[in-house]
Order: structure tokens, then C-alpha cells, then sequence
């Protein structure tokens, strides 16, 4: 059973820089989607950047390209979010998903992803 728990979350001032993390555990497979997602309270889930495990596929949102890294220490363990140049509406509660690779693309696998963690919330202000 995959468990992930986000920490880092925390309050910063614009233009600033914080750095997300999501612990995973239970991965079986030998490669996984995995990424981050924000969410407004009231709002649609967004998404922010994945990766696919043991490979070069990167995919980030046009609203953090250039400001966001996303990347995993391997093996199957830690997923960082760096986030640097953070605006009052990067404010959102960050989620990290996961999911087994089959063939398809970063965004619509993790859209679909069966597994969640609890979130941690990061305010700009």
C-alpha cells in the first residue's frame, strides 16, 4: 500500500523560496508517476509538475516553469518541490500524488493518480 506525506509547507513573503517534500513509502513497481498538485479552498485542483521515476520525463506547468524544480532522490523515496520567486498566488495547498507508469502522458497519469497525501499548505503573501 503506497503511503505519501508532504512536509515544508510553511508562510513566506513574496519573492521568496520554499522547498516541498513528499515521503513515499509501499512503492512495488519499478517505475512511478509522481508529482505535485495545489488547491484552493472552493477552487479546481491544479497542476504543478511531475516526473516519471528512473527517467528523464520532466513535465511542469507554464505558471511555475522557470521558477519550480521538481525532482526525486531515488529510490522511490523523497520528492522535492523547490520552489523559488514564489507571488501571492502560488498561495494553495500542495498535494504530492503517485502513480504505477503505464504509457501515457505525466499530467492526465497523475490527474487519474490513485494515490494522495494529506497535503501542506503554502501561503504567499
Amino acid at each position: 500500500h503506497v503511503q505519501l506525506v508532504e512536509s515544508g509547507g510553511g508562510s513566506v513573503q513574496a519573492g521568496g523560496s520554499l522547498r516541498l517534500s513528499c515521503r513515499a513509502s509501499g512503492f512495488t513497481a519499478r517505475r512511478y508517476y509522481w508529482g505535485w498538485f495545489r488547491q484552493i479552498l472552493g477552487k479546481e485542483r491544479e497542476w504543478v509538475a511531475g516526473l516519471v521515476t528512473d527517467s528523464d520525463t520532466v513535465s511542469y506547468a507554464d505558471s511555475v516553469k522557470g521558477r519550480f524544480t521538481i525532482s526525486d532522490g531515488g529510490p522511490h523515496n523523497t520528492l522535492t518541490l523547490q520552489m523559488n520567486g514564489l507571488r501571492p498566488e502560488d498561495t494553495a495547498m500542495y498535494y504530492c500524488a503517485a502513480d504505477p507508469w503505464v504509457p501515457g502522458s505525466v499530467v492526465e497519469r497523475l490527474t487519474a493518480a490513485r494515490f494522495w497525501g494529506q497535503g501542506t499548505q503554502v501561503t504567499v503573501s
